[in-house]
């Protein structure tokens, strides 16, 4: 009789864990329901916690429904309480693991709004399965070392596997460590245009965890290694705002009138810079001479655009008005000469 009531004691400790564990995630809900910001963290870790709350609660109901029938805990010697620690490591770990993917997921959402661009999800996948394997190998290892398992040629044999792995896939991972580089820190994004120290240019279509990809404007594709991307100069006309400004490098004759030659290349530059960008109004081009060059005295003609596409009109458009305007008022553009002066012995 006394055993029967040990059992339905237990039996009934372990049914009222289980609903209180049903109970727990209902308020965790209802209190999830209150939280203003969808997106925030908080929201997140505590979505990620709804099942991980559960087990423990059902996890320690367990154990006491089981004390009730064996309190000391040991069955043919061995003890129970180990086995308990090996669940608990992995319970712990599969919070943390859920935990880490709730804050993965808010970080990916949270970016994409404050940096207004899509963040390529992929990426932060292949990191949510990195560290989930990473975590459950070192849950496995306290687990055995609770055994009383020897883990230390375990683990030179993890270390010897874990160089070899790296040697042979260092410009794999030097492509994704890059990869999550560019996400976090947005030196780019996906719409930017983009030119390369190497001298690649063109649109950001895609950002993966091994290359990123350039849509030219001739619409062919570029793809670049992010490890090479990481490493290079990299000129973005979209990362501050969209207008800049335009050097293009001008040679004339020297015997031109150097007054004459800025005010009608500015009223080119002006006139262009209306046509091509009509929204500028607060910037007047300038020229600026620079050098006394072989064939011609040289200088800079400084313009501004709205958009960097209009910057190759803006190029096109202005050479050829200019070149108009030089024949026009008989302003010569030199080719390149040397005067060779021959002197009589």
């Amino acid at each position: 009789m006394v055993l029967l009531n040990k059992w339905l004691l237990s039996l009934g400790t372990l049914v009222l864990f289980i609903l209180l564990s049903f109970v727990a995630v209902f308020i965790l809900n209802k209190l999830l329901k209150l939280t203003t910001k969808r997106v925030s963290l908080d929201s997140r870790i505590a979505k990620s916690l709804r099942r991980p709350l559960r087990l423990i609660i059902i996890l320690i109901g367990i154990f006491i429904a089981n004390y009730y029938i064996k309190p000391d805990l040991h069955i043919d010697g061995f003890n129970l309480i180990t086995l308990y620690k090996v669940i608990f490591i992995f319970v712990l770990t599969y919070t943390l693991v859920n935990i880490l993917k709730g804050f993965f997921v808010w970080y990916v959402e949270n970016l994409k709004i404050k940096k207004k661009t899509q963040v390529d999800d992929t990426i932060f996948q292949f990191l949510t399965r990195i560290t989930t394997v990473v975590l459950y190998v070192i849950a496995i290892l306290i687990a055995l070392s609770f055994l009383g398992i020897e883990i230390k040629p375990v683990l030179a044999g993890l270390g010897i596997a874990g160089l070899a792995v790296a040697l042979a896939l260092q410009d794999t991972l030097s492509n994704f460590f890059s990869a999550i580089y560019i996400a976090v820190d947005q030196p780019v994004k996906i719409g930017d245009f983009i030119e390369t120290s190497t001298g690649e240019k063109g649109y950001v279509s895609d950002i993966g965890w091994r290359s990123t990809r350039l849509r030219t404007r001739e619409n062919n594709i570029i793809i670049i290694p992010n490890s090479k991307l990481a490493q290079s100069v990299v000129t973005n006309y979209y990362q501050v705002q969209a207008k800049f400004k335009v050097e293009i490098p001008v040679g004339i004759s020297y015997n031109s009138d150097l007054n004459k030659v800025e005010k009608i290349t500015a009223e080119v530059a002006k006139k262009i810079m209306t046509e091509t960008s009509p929204n500028i109004k607060d910037f007047e081009p300038y020229i600026r001479y620079e050098a006394f060059g072989d064939s011609s005295i040289n200088f800079k003609v400084s313009l501004m655009v709205d958009d960097v596409e209009n910057k190759y009109l803006l190029n096109h458009k202005f050479i050829k008005e200019l070149m108009k305007e030089y024949r026009k008022n008989k302003i010569e553009i030199p080719y390149p000469q040397r005067d060779i002066h021959i002197k009589k012995l």
